[in-house]
């Protein structure tokens, strides 16, 4: 009896040093692609038309091609898509990176233009596919989809794919629509994220109309307070870390403060159920407008390249799995049956996208437009269809959607489901790799003169990523966004300060100086205490 109970727990112990020495091995396999992506994207670095995501995606598709060989068609990938490894771990580091690095200047300048593309416009998207989806499935032989599930594919395909878009454009060559879809991009994965959990949290079998406005007005409230609370978690760091100058005893605990305050500030937002995209972001906008300025430079670069390779690594790690993912056998046995519904559904979609985004690039752009007074700061229709195409590629945000409404713990359970969880990793593979590919060549084609602009550039020293961008200029008046030339431009700072744009920027940066640096701290307002940081360099 006990040499046959000590045999069988000897067995499970096997078994388990069997399973954790799997781990390990996928692990090991995956960490080396990893430095595989990075490698050969360092040799494409020149490349205009292929980008770190299209690379990893690649190199993540002929990997599940060779693992499914390898195990006699049973799976293509080392790890399990987790929508919490996405939502909790990878997500963050990119999105905080995002409003870290962000240049204040031009996306503030452009603030109102990039919350209509991104709230407004996701909304018009998401109803434009959850109409045509209505429309085109019931034709099909899909399966039984209520209106939550219509509404959820719409939110889904409404999140861009802010991470590739972002690495097909130079904010050099094209800095206000750099400015613009890099903005839209941000908001609109929260914007989504947001929609889709409302839409999730709504019974919305019987609707009416005070069922619709309490669903817009929930919707716009989680905007707000997501907005709000990164706010104050970026400002409450500052505070603490000007008020008890952690840098006279310890730059590690400056860098893990700052660290894990703006971590704090998503797991919050994930708490109280509001939109931890968004609170992430802002949260990374004031962090680099006052706490960066509070520390130590030794806390400064330590904090700047560290939150560009926590974001750089995860992205990578994102579009390898998706591109694994995509072969995953399982979900393609459920739809082999009937591919060409499956081909007729990813057309669908996509043909949706390209409509859906179109109904508010360029009845938004042209609302803008009217709004500006300035004929040279006027959204052109040449800009308006580059913004229109840039906003096209889907991502990981969408795969991860797609899993919540129409997986169970990752596996598909349904013909429905596995049809919708394919045709989601069709579209995102054919709009990145396609989509991604053309953007630069429309570019020059559409803006010719972009990529021969000179203009005169300043630093940003208010913003971490301290490289040269057309800032003294209106962002608008640059060469690469008017694709032609002429316009006038000062020709000196002085000439900048003798004309000062009385513009919602200009009231917000004497409000600025006069409350906010004061009490929070920021650049030239960091008072010297004996032993405590300082700036080696004077403020300018």
């Amino acid at each position: 009896m006990m040499a046959s109970q000590f045999g069988s727990m000897l067995t499970r112990l096997g078994n388990l040093s069997t399973s954790d020495h799997a781990s390990v091995v996928s692990i090991n396999l995956f960490v080396a692609l990893l430095c595989g992506c990075i490698v050969i994207g360092h040799l494409l670095e020149e490349n205009r038309w292929v980008n770190e995501s299209i690379t990893a995606l690649v190199i993540g598709v002929c990997t599940g091609v060779v693992i499914l060989l390898t195990s006699g068609g049973r799976s293509s990938h080392l790890l399990v898509f987790s929508e919490d490894l996405f939502f909790i771990y990878l997500l963050p580091p990119i999105i905080f990176n995002a409003g870290f690095q962000v240049k204040k200047k031009q996306f503030f300048r452009n603030f109102i233009t990039i919350m209509l593309f991104g709230a407004v416009g996701t909304l018009i998207s998401c109803g434009i596919i959850t109409s045509g989806v209505m429309q085109f499935f019931s034709k099909l032989d899909i399966g039984s989809f209520d209106i939550g599930d219509y509404l959820a594919i719409g939110a889904i395909f409404s999140a861009t794919d802010s991470v590739c878009t972002l690495q097909v454009l130079n904010q050099d060559e094209t800095p206000l629509l750099y400015s613009l879809v890099f903005g839209e991009g941000v908001v609109n994965d929260a914007a989504s994220v947001v929609l889709f959990n409302a839409i999730q949290s709504f019974d919305l079998t019987h609707t009416n109309l005070r069922i619709a406005l309490q669903f817009i007005g929930n919707f716009f409230y989680l905007f707000f307070t997501s907005t709000m609370l990164g706010v104050v978690a970026g400002l409450l760091s500052a505070y603490i870390i000007k008020t008890l100058y952690f840098g006279r005893h310890s730059t590690d605990r400056e860098v893990a403060l700052m660290m894990l305050m703006a971590y704090l500030s998503y797991i919050l937002a994930e708490l109280f159920y509001l939109s931890g995209i968004l609170t992430v972001f802002f949260c990374g906008i004031v962090m680099s407008h006052y706490t960066w300025h509070n520390v130590t430079e030794s806390s400064r670069v330590t904090t700047k390249h560290a939150f560009a390779t926590l974001s750089f690594v995860a992205e990578i790690f994102i579009f390898l799995y998706v591109g694994m993912d995509a072969l995953d056998i399982e979900k393609w046995r459920f739809v082999s049956k009937t591919p060409g519904t499956s081909v007729a559904v990813s057309s669908i979609l996509i043909g949706l996208v390209l409509v859906g985004r179109a109904a508010f690039v360029f009845p938004l752009s042209f609302l803008s437009n009217l709004a500006k007074k300035n004929p040279t700061e006027k959204i052109t229709f040449r800009q308006q269809v580059i913004i229109w195409w840039a906003g096209l590629m889907r991502g990981a945000v969408s795969v991860a959607l797609a899993y919540n409404q129409f997986a169970r713990s990752g596996h598909t359970q349904l013909r429905s489901n596995a049809i919708m969880i394919t045709s989601t990793i069709t579209v995102v593979l054919f709009s990145t790799v396609v989509f991604g590919l053309m953007t630069q060549p429309l570019i020059r084609f559409l803006l010719p003169h972009s990529k021969n602009t000179t203009s005169m550039v300043y630093s940003d020293s208010s913003t971490p990523k301290s490289f040269a961008v057309p800032l003294l200029e209106s962002a608008q008046n640059s060469d690469a966004d008017m694709g032609g030339h002429g316009f006038p431009r000062p020709s000196s700072l002085r000439m900048l300060l003798t004309t000062p744009s009385r513009s919602v920027h200009h009231y917000w940066r004497k409000f600025d100086d006069a409350i906010m640096r004061p009490m929070f701290g920021g650049r030239g307002f960091v008072p010297f205490v004996p032993g405590s940081p300082t700036e080696r360099s004077a403020p300018q």
